[in-house]
């Protein structure tokens, strides 16, 4: 059933992936989820990330815990505009950074240690007072009573292997935390905290979310910022390094998101009891599309702190957030099985396609036809499967089932959905194998 049609608000934890610069995007996913009317459809219980995930999670829970989470926006933007590189000085010195990140990838540029640069304590210290100008961590107490959205912070510990998550409901979340959070140990010094000394949360949970579970969401939304796919075999040594650097990002993020959908499976199936130590959790992930960007989007512009580029990023959020929720909406209506709903999500211009294992039907065109089809097929023979996560990116899919004579008893066909969305409404959608 859609959200906002239970009484009940939808509870949702919210998952941010690090990537240096490239989480501005997260911000904007952030601005445009949180400013939203659609969020008085949920209650956000939870909020994770991991380096600059870290510090996008933060800004938006200190505006949770307020009760204003429009605030998130705000906060978001004023941090990246303040990490831009705006003085001549700063341009300069940005760019020699992500000259060298790229040579280096290609293997032509002997590293320096954070260790012999008194640069890299002067900026985890300017690092510090930018987030101290925006929160004010001497207000935040352990929430013991559960109070409040929960917030994790991914870290690892380097000298024990640990991975840790810096969890509001145990402990005071401080600004140690983040800076361990976010020390890419070839850019920064490690980090103490208590008895722990950490390094970059990038090397463990990116993002953290087997903990963030415990906050019981009925969603997971997951932003994620290194693409799964490519489109060709990387051969450079820079395409090398760039998929080597998403592949490793993903490696955990990955595994856990399959842990939770085999979970989900295992109760759609009946074989693992709901008794309310489990239950189904919809996973669905707002990924960062390579295409429109893949020139800029290199493992080295990971630095770029150029304000365009940051804007541009940010810009790109609000939009694929704008994107996810009409996506959400028409999801709504199609899983309440209200066609009416259903037909006005579609664009006047839109076209479905659909191809087996589903109906046959080929290329629709215009109101009247995919009106026919979503009353005699999509909204009564077609369900999205809720067991396998929906992936927001430059198009939005689904997993789609339907059971059909000549299938074996009980056994649906599976197949995919992907939707196209322009200003809020689908403009294609094609169902097929």
């Amino acid at each position: 059933m859609g959200p906002m049609t239970d009484t009940r608000r939808t509870r949702v934890a919210i998952a941010c992936q690090g990537g240096g610069s490239h989480t501005a995007f997260t911000a904007g996913v952030l601005k445009g989820l949180l400013g939203s009317e659609e969020l008085a459809g949920y209650e956000v219980v939870g909020v994770s990330g991991t380096s600059g995930g870290a510090i996008c999670a933060l800004l938006a829970w200190s505006a949770l815990l307020e009760d204003d989470p429009a605030a998130a926006g705000r906060r978001l933007e004023d941090f990246w505009a303040d990490n831009s590189a705006t003085t001549p000085l700063e341009q300069l010195v940005n760019a020699w950074v992500v000259w060298a990140a790229r040579l280096e990838n290609l293997v032509v540029l002997p590293a320096v240690s954070p260790y012999d640069n008194p640069g890299s304590v002067t900026a985890l210290a300017e690092l510090r007072r930018m987030l101290e100008r925006r929160v004010d961590f001497g207000r935040f107490a352990a929430q013991a009573d559960g109070a409040g959205p929960m917030l994790l912070i991914g870290a690892v510990d380097v000298l024990s292997g640990e991975f840790r998550a810096f969890n509001s409901r145990r402990e005071a979340i401080t600004a140690e935390m983040m800076l361990a959070s976010a020390a890419i140990p070839t850019l920064f010094r490690s980090v103490r905290v208590g008895d722990g000394t950490y390094w970059d949360g990038l090397f463990s949970q990116n993002p953290p979310v087997r903990e963030l579970v415990d906050s019981r969401p009925d969603e997971l939304w997951v932003i994620q910022i290194n693409p799964r796919r490519w489109d060709g075999e990387p051969t450079t040594m820079a395409e090398i390094a760039d998929r080597r650097n998403e592949l490793s990002g993903n490696l955990s993020l990955h595994q856990e998101l399959g842990f939770i959908e085999k979970i989900d499976q295992l109760l759609a199936e009946g074989r693992l009891a709901a008794d309310g130590r489990y239950k189904q959790i919809v996973v669905r992930v707002v990924e960062l599309a390579r295409p429109r960007l893949s020139r800029s989007l290199g493992t080295a512009s990971k630095l770029n702190r150029d304000p365009a580029f940051l804007r541009d990023l940010i810009a790109h959020g609000e939009a694929r957030a704008a994107e996810f929720l009409a996506a959400l909406a028409f999801e709504a209506a199609w899983r309440r099985g209200d066609a009416k709903a259903v037909l006005a999500c579609f664009a006047d211009d839109a076209e479905l396609v659909s191809a087996p294992p589903f109906p046959d039907r080929g290329s629709l065109r215009g109101r009247s036809q995919i009106g026919r089809f979503v009353r005699q097929h999509l909204t009564t023979g077609l369900h999205v499967d809720p067991t396998r996560k929906q992936v927001a990116h430059d198009r939005v899919t689904w997993t789609v089932k339907a059971f059909r004579d000549g299938a074996a008893a009980g056994e649906p066909v599976l197949g995919r959905a992907e939707a196209e969305l322009r200003d809020g409404r689908v403009t294609s959608l094609r169902l097929g194998g």
